[in-house]
């Protein structure tokens, strides 16, 4: 259940709850205080002028809003939406006949834009800077270029994987932004909204341990509430109580940390068998029988973000306060970093 509870990938059964929480103007939008302000001042100048709002890159950790800002842009610039995402788009004929039917303002949404074919990437360099699509028709010496004339639209490109997008693509986007994990408090506030629009009846007490217990992500929260809330009617309670809550995370698993069974798996992993690291990535993923991949982008950025893991030029290893959580003391001597456990 840990695993189901903390994954910050969307499940197919979530997406009307996501759907319904999401807010819908930047007004409504919580937390990336400083993305949220630049955004605004963007859409405003651009609604003024009447134009197409700059291509916009949106990165960062799975769950934190990329999809929902997407909706805010083309709300705000009252603009139609299309989603598509990098592994759909197989062939350039595929993201052709997408550009192709595009009108003028409209917002292109490409999700996993890191994961596009290098074909298709090519002919979305032009189609972004000129708003032209290059075209090859027939085959053969038959074949010939058509230069077709696209309206401005704006595309707006969502990655967790900035290193692998090329150069030539990312600097083609004027708005480029980073998305932060978010602080508790500001994740207490998206409780207690999603919680009034799911007509939850939690005291703030709760909230805010949900909150701390989120991996920084609003997802999680949104997720763990409506788990808290199945734990508070098991035991009788009309309202999500700090006790059931306490209760329901204990139960999921969910620590203070908010760490599940697999982080703090990696974590003593790294401890026990490879002396506090450092260790390399395959090495590690092979010895906790998880995929790479996995690791590098769920885990991963959330125990760096947090001090409990860090990377080194040699691979990942622990850090003292990963030793203090659980439960161990770190000692640094000449011959390498070593562990007792405390007693108890």
């Amino acid at each position: 259940m840990t695993d189901e509870v903390l994954t910050t990938e969307l499940a197919p059964d979530e997406r009307p709850y996501e759907e319904t929480l999401r807010p819908r103007r930047l007004t409504e939008f919580v937390g990336q205080e400083r993305l949220k302000t630049n955004l605004g001042v963007f859409i405003s100048a651009a609604r003024a002028r009447g134009e197409a709002l700059d291509h916009a890159l949106f990165f960062g950790a799975p769950g934190l809003g990329k999809t929902t800002l997407a909706h805010i842009v083309a709300t705000e610039m009252e603009a139609q939406i299309h989603f598509t995402s990098g592994p759909v788009l197989e062939r350039a004929g595929d993201l052709a006949a997408m550009l192709t039917n595009l009108q003028a303002g409209d917002v292109l949404f490409i999700d996993e834009i890191h994961r596009l074919p290098p074909a298709v990437e090519e002919i979305l360099y032009p189609a972004m800077e000129d708003f032209e699509l290059d075209l090859v028709i027939g085959q053969g010496p038959a074949a010939r270029s058509v230069r077709l004339t696209l309206p401005r639209f704006t595309l707006i490109g969502a990655t967790t994987r900035t290193g692998l997008l090329t150069a030539p693509l990312r600097d083609r986007f004027g708005i480029v932004h980073r998305l932060e994990f978010y602080p508790a408090d500001d994740l207490a506030v998206i409780v207690a909204r999603s919680a009034g629009i799911l007509d939850i009846d939690i005291v703030p007490d709760a909230a805010e341990e949900i909150s701390r217990r989120s991996r920084g992500t609003p997802r999680i929260s949104n997720r763990l509430l409506r788990r808290v809330r199945d734990f508070a009617h098991h035991l009788g309670s009309a309202d999500v109580t700090l006790e059931a809550t306490k209760w329901g995370l204990e139960q999921m698993e969910v620590d203070a940390f908010g760490l599940d069974h697999l982080d703090r798996q990696l974590l003593t992993t790294i401890i026990d068998i490879y002396d506090g690291g450092p260790v390399g990535l395959k090495a590690l993923a092979a010895s906790i029988g998880e995929d790479r991949g996995t690791l590098e982008d769920i885990h991963e950025p959330y125990l760096l973000q947090i001090g409990l893991l860090q990377r080194t030029p040699r691979g990942r290893a622990v850090t003292s306060r990963a030793y203090r959580h659980l439960g161990l003391t770190a000692h640094q001597t000449e011959g390498g970093l070593f562990e007792d456990r405390e007693p108890g």
